[in-house]
């Protein structure tokens, strides 16, 4: 596996704001809400300085001006001012020679929530990802991405699926996602929406991936696209299928239901980490 020298950070959605701004509870679409307090500011950290480019990017959203508007505002309270929105709604937009110069100069990237499979099919194969993707390998930028921005980042992407009837086979619906992450599918909103059994099938569809569950506040700083540390405050489920002994998913019909024996599960913390390639988890209490 290449290392990479950017960073990636995916959050599960619906997080704390930064200190002085108002919780967005009177916004009229929960995508707004999404901005987060501690998360946003370890994502700042971890650029070179207070006068970082910073684009924030909400294709995926169904208001990308308020969307927008929302994180300029986040980083803005945060000290940081350089901070712009790339307000993409159109593959021809994306492929716009304004638009690439954008992502060949900025430091740090935010793609906000919404509809992921919107996001990729704006996005995926244009010169503006192809280039973020290789400046992701080779420079030290730092891409972040919550709720659909995340589910987004993986090779394999979630983009459909009811939480309730989870375990009957083909019920969860998959597509390609940006790639930044091979052998990783990530489902976000979590705990909440309880998305245990969408990651189930998902990982025994796909037994070689690593099966990620985002809880809202929460996130997974990705460093040498390899060491992956719980961040927020709530909890990260981690499904994998390498375990497996026995499915029944190539025996089925569509509709019926899902047997697997032997799948691993993990719970992450905040400070845990895991290393992805070796599957090798180290709890917070012991570094």
């Amino acid at each position: 596996m290449e290392k990479t020298k950017g960073i990636l950070i995916i959050i599960g959605g619906d997080m704390s704001m930064p200190p002085g701004m108002d919780n967005g509870e009177n916004s009229s679409d929960a995508e707004v809400a999404e901005t987060e307090g501690e998360i946003l500011t370890r994502f700042c950290g971890l650029l070179s300085g207070i006068k970082s480019r910073i684009e924030i990017i909400p294709t995926a959203s169904s208001i990308p001006e308020q969307a927008g508007k929302r994180y300029t505002e986040a980083f803005s309270s945060l000290g940081f001012k350089n901070c712009a929105v790339m307000d993409i709604r159109t593959r021809d937009q994306a492929q716009s020679q304004d638009m690439v110069q954008r992502v060949r100069e900025a430091e740090g990237f935010l793609f906000t929530g919404g509809d992921q499979l919107r996001l990729t099919t704006i996005l995926g194969g244009t010169d503006l990802l192809n280039i973020l993707a290789e400046r992701y390998v080779r420079e030290a930028v730092v891409i972040a991405g919550t709720s659909a921005g995340a589910m987004a980042m993986s090779d394999t992407m979630i983009y459909q699926g009811s939480s309730q009837e989870a375990l009957k086979k083909g019920e969860v619906k998959f597509s390609s996602g940006f790639g930044l992450l091979s052998k990783v599918i990530i489902d976000t909103h979590f705990v909440k929406r309880g998305r245990i059994g969408r990651l189930f099938q998902a990982v025994a569809s796909n037994p070689g991936c690593l099966g990620i569950g985002l809880g809202e506040d929460t996130g997974l700083l990705i460093t040498k696209g390899e060491t992956l540390e719980a961040i927020g405050s709530g909890l990260i489920i981690v499904v994998d299928g390498s375990t497996i002994k026995y499915t029944n998913m190539a025996m089925i019909n569509e509709g019926e239901l899902i047997s697997i024996e032997n799948l691993s599960v993990h719970v992450m913390v905040p400070g845990d980490k895991m290393l992805l390639s070796r599957r090798k988890f180290t709890p917070a209490l012991a570094q």
